[in-house]
């Protein structure tokens, strides 16, 4: 076989794999997400870099709810300190995690919380390893987090073509989430007890049952980066 047949027959063997890779059926996994304002008529008004700043955020949006509701189940004192206070102020009738996480996501457009004394972005993040905090720590580390990415994006979270956002923010925002995984997996109060219990390890495990370990709050966090990474990238 001489040489341009051995490459001619090659690339034929390439394509016939590639296409049967293509359509495979059996192929596992959760679906792609669904982007529900892709028919918007507000998509007019955008280019591609306002699309792909809308999707990075509301992502990172969505991965802070599954972040929040991961710390309260495995922080359930941290919940009940500020259900205590929002029941007793009625200022809403908050009953378990889905409804705590809802409230914070989608019942306060300025994220101002009297529970943390309105703090936000780094301060809040502060508080919640605050060796002197008594409050709800979960509730500043997330509310930390959130607004500090909507400040990165101009303090939008839907984006026009008119906006103009920052790359090299974008792209510290990614290193300060970087920072806040390191600080959740390491801060330790006065005792040496961790002050959110997050990851966990099959060395944290006291009985050495042979459970998997958990560390679904670390790839939380990676996409995250990984996101605002490629999104700070594209833009430069």
């Amino acid at each position: 076989m001489n040489k341009n047949s051995f490459l001619a027959t090659s690339l034929i063997s390439l394509v016939c794999l590639l296409s049967a890779c293509a359509t495979q059926e059996n192929i596992t996994g959760k679906p792609i997400p669904l982007q529900i304002d892709r028919s918007s008529i507000n998509q007019f008004a955008k280019n591609d870099m306002d699309r792909m700043a809308d999707i990075e955020m509301r992502e990172n949006t969505e991965s802070l709810r599954i972040l929040m509701t991961k710390l309260y189940k495995r922080n359930p004192r941290e919940l009940q300190k500020s259900l205590i206070t929002i029941n007793a102020s009625k200022i809403q009738q908050i009953n378990n995690v889905g409804q705590m996480v809802d409230w914070v996501f989608t019942n306060n457009v300025a994220w101002q919380f009297e529970l943390i004394n309105n703090l936000q972005g780094a301060s809040a993040i502060f508080l919640a390893f605050n060796q002197d905090n008594t409050g709800d720590r979960v509730l500043p580390f997330i509310v930390g987090l959130q607004t500090m990415l909507i400040k990165a994006h101009g303090g939008k979270t839907e984006h026009f073509l008119t906006d103009n956002i920052n790359p090299q923010i974008i792209y510290n925002v990614a290193r300060n989430i970087e920072v806040a995984g390191w600080k959740l997996s390491s801060a330790h109060n006065a005792e040496g007890n961790l002050y959110l219990i997050s990851n966990q390890t099959t060395s944290d495990i006291s009985d050495k049952s042979g459970q998997a370990s958990n560390l679904s709050f670390e790839r939380e966090f990676g996409k995250m980066i990984g996101r605002a990474d490629l999104y700070a990238i594209a833009l430069e």
